[in-house]
């Protein structure tokens, strides 16, 4: 491998790696379906309903147990994984859940809006993420936009259509430094086409794309940068809101399994 200008630039296009994720999870019998939602606290209490089952579990000396669940819902078997905050860690659990047999993943995110206009709880289909994150270059060729699944994202698009829920579509930006969205990136942004902002959506269509499944990425509106100064909408009292976004995922997930 020669070297570029800079390091982040060395994209390698081996498939194999010193530490591989199919030596420690080979033969896992996950579902292939995996809702990969962020919110943890609705996770806790379906784990405290007994809705969802524990069949695998990421260990780590440095972090707790990461666990991979599965549930019944409609008749059809889902798993479900808490990815946990920013690209590395979102990716390395991507990972775990493809290791364990997953192939098709539905993301349900929450993200900062570039946009005022944009209300609460909205839902936002993202078309591409723009890197500004360091992950993502280790899974693609380097590049300023990495495209969201088109099938996955029209198969989640014609379920909210015939359900008639309303949404928005457009870029996001995927950032790691959430302490450095200064205005003058943020208007860049806006102008680039991105409607919101967080922090895992280019890594995650990365590494799917890389290891070839498939990913499609629901994100909930939640704070407000696009202005002078924060809004951060009380943001503590989405949680119903998560809920329902949970659930319609797993409708969605049901959905999927129609058509493999």
């Amino acid at each position: 491998m020669e070297p570029k200008e800079f390091p982040i630039l060395e994209f390698d296009t081996e498939k194999q790696s010193i530490i591989n994720p199919e030596r420690f999870f080979k033969g896992g019998n996950a579902p292939e379906i995996c809702i990969f939602p962020f919110y943890k606290s609705v996770i806790n209490d379906l784990v405290k309903q007994n809705v969802l089952q524990e069949i695998g579990c990421e260990k780590s000396l440095v972090t707790d147990p990461l666990p991979l669940y599965e549930m019944k819902h409609k008749g059809q078997s889902i798993a479900v994984v808490t990815p946990g905050l920013g690209a590395p860690f979102a990716a390395g659990m991507l990972e775990f859940a493809i290791g364990m047999g997953c192939k098709k993943f539905i993301v349900i995110g929450f993200c900062g809006l570039l946009d005022s206009s944009i209300l609460p709880d909205n839902l936002i289909i993202p078309t591409s993420a723009i890197l500004e994150e360091g992950t993502s270059y280790h899974y693609l060729l380097p590049s300023r936009e990495v495209e969201i699944n088109l099938s996955m994202q029209n198969c989640i698009k014609s379920y909210l259509d015939e359900k008639k829920i309303k949404y928005l579509e457009g870029k996001t930006w995927s950032t790691d430094a959430f302490y450095r969205e200064t205005p003058d990136k943020i208007q860049l942004r806006r102008s680039e086409g991105a409607l919101a902002v967080e922090m895992e959506a280019a890594a995650l269509a990365a590494v799917a794309s890389f290891r070839g499944v498939s990913l499609g990425y629901i994100l909930g509106a939640g704070d407000d940068v696009s202005g002078l100064e924060w809004d951060h909408r009380n943001l503590m009292k989405s949680m119903s809101f998560h809920e329902k976004l949970f659930w319609l995922a797993a409708d969605i997930a049901v959905t999927l399994w129609k058509l493999i």
